[in-house]
């Protein structure tokens, strides 16, 4: 699975006092979309943890194209842009429920073995559920 699809409603603490939601709640959605694209490939954040890889992220890019407002339903497209080697590179875009472009984005995050905190590569089973 290279693309995952998610939804969330835009809740009235995520929104400044125009009714529009705060810029810095991007971050979050497009890390809502990530541990759901890796949740319906049958891998959490979590087992990832205890199996001593960590996944920072190393870079970050959101462009703004429409307001989202409270109560809007928001769907978080997460695209994986290419086998995943030390890092992991997802593109991002969000739509309300109008169809209606709201952002774009970009990740990139890295694997890191807990242990001594130095990168480390993809670990095999996430590569064999991508199909790599």
């Amino acid at each position: 699975m290279k693309k995952s699809s998610t939804k969330t409603r835009v809740r009235y603490s995520e929104t400044d006092q125009m009714g529009v939601v705060y810029h810095g709640n991007y971050a979050q959605f497009f890390e809502l979309g990530r541990t759901e694209w890796l949740r319906k490939l049958g891998i959490t954040y979590k087992d990832m943890e205890i199996s001593g890889i960590m996944l920072p992220v190393i870079s970050l890019s959101c462009n703004f194209i429409k307001p989202a407002k409270y109560d809007d339903v928001l769907t978080i497209q997460t695209i994986l842009l290419k086998k995943p080697m030390v890092k992991i590179v997802f593109d991002y875009k969000i739509t309300n429920q109008h169809d209606q472009l709201i952002c774009t984005g970009n990740s990139v995050l890295a694997f890191i073995k807990t242990e001594n905190n130095k990168p480390t590569s993809c670990p095999n089973y996430l590569l064999e559920n991508l199909g790599f």
